[in-house]
C-alpha cells in the first residue's frame, strides 16, 4: 500500500473529519442509521485498517471495542489505553458505520462507498504513519489486489512479501481461535515480528 501520490488539500484534519461524520450517502442501506465511527491524528505512527463496525462498536463509538478488540489488542502485545491513543493508532474500517446483518446472521459486508470516497483524503492525513496492518479479507483484498488469487490464509502466511511497512493479518474475531490452531506459524513467527515491530514504534 503506497500513500505517495496522496496530498492533503485544503481542507483540515478537523473539518475533514467534521464532514466525514455528517456522511450519509448509504443512511438508507443502514438498519441503525449513520454513526461514523473511527479513530486518527496526524501524528499516528500505526494505522489499522480493518472492516466494518459491529453493533457494540456502533452503540459505544470505540473501534474494536469487543472480544475482537481484546484478541487483536493481545496480538499487537499493547493495552487499551495504548490502543486507544489515537495520537499513536489510527484505526480506520473499510466502511465507518454498522452494515447490518445478512440472512445467515452474520454482519454483512462493509459498505462499498465508504472507502473510495473517504480513505484517500484521510490517508493523505497520515503522513507519520510507519506501519499499517491490514485486519481482514476486506482490508486484504482492497489494500493488497494482487493477493486476490489467494486465500486470506496464503496472503498473511506470505506476510514477507507484503509492501514495506505493511502487514496482513486475519480478523480476530472467534473463529480466528480454530484458525490459530490450524496455522501454529502465526503465533511463532508473525505475533513477534508483529509485536517487534509495534514496539519499535510506540
Amino acid at each position: 500500500m503506497t500513500r505517495a501520490a496522496l496530498k492533503p488539500s485544503d481542507e483540515s484534519l478537523d473539518e475533514l473529519l467534521v464532514r466525514l461524520r455528517g456522511c450519509r450517502v448509504c443512511a438508507r442501506h443502514l438498519p441503525l442509521g449513520p454513526r461514523p465511527v473511527l479513530q486518527v491524528a496526524r501524528g499516528a505512527r500505526i494505522l489499522i485498517l480493518s472492516q466494518a463496525p459491529g453493533t457494540r462498536v456502533h452503540e459505544t463509538g470505540l473501534n474494536f471495542n469487543d472480544r475482537s478488540g481484546d484478541r487483536l489488542r493481545e496480538w499487537m502485545g499493547v493495552d487499551r489505553a495504548t490502543f486507544y491513543d489515537e495520537r499513536r493508532v489510527a484505526v480506520m474500517g473499510m466502511a465507518f458505520c454498522y452494515p447490518g446483518r445478512d440472512a445467515k446472521g452474520g454482519d454483512l459486508p462493509p459498505r462499498p462507498e465508504c472507502a473510495p470516497l473517504w480513505h484517500p483524503s484521510l490517508l493523505a492525513e497520515l503522513p507519520k504513519v510507519a506501519l499499517t496492518l491490514l485486519v481482514g479479507s476486506y482490508a486484504i483484498a482492497y489494500y493488497l489486489p494482487e493477493a486476490k488469487r489467494q486465500s486470506m490464509t496464503e496472503t498473511v502466511k506470505a506476510w514477507r512479501a507484503a509492501p514495506a511497512g505493511t502487514l496482513p493479518l486475519p480478523h480476530p474475531s472467534w473463529r480466528t481461535t480454530a484458525w490459530e490452531k490450524n496455522n501454529p506459524w502465526f503465533r511463532r513467527s508473525l505475533i513477534p515480528e508483529l509485536r517487534r515491530r509495534i514496539a519499535a514504534l510506540l
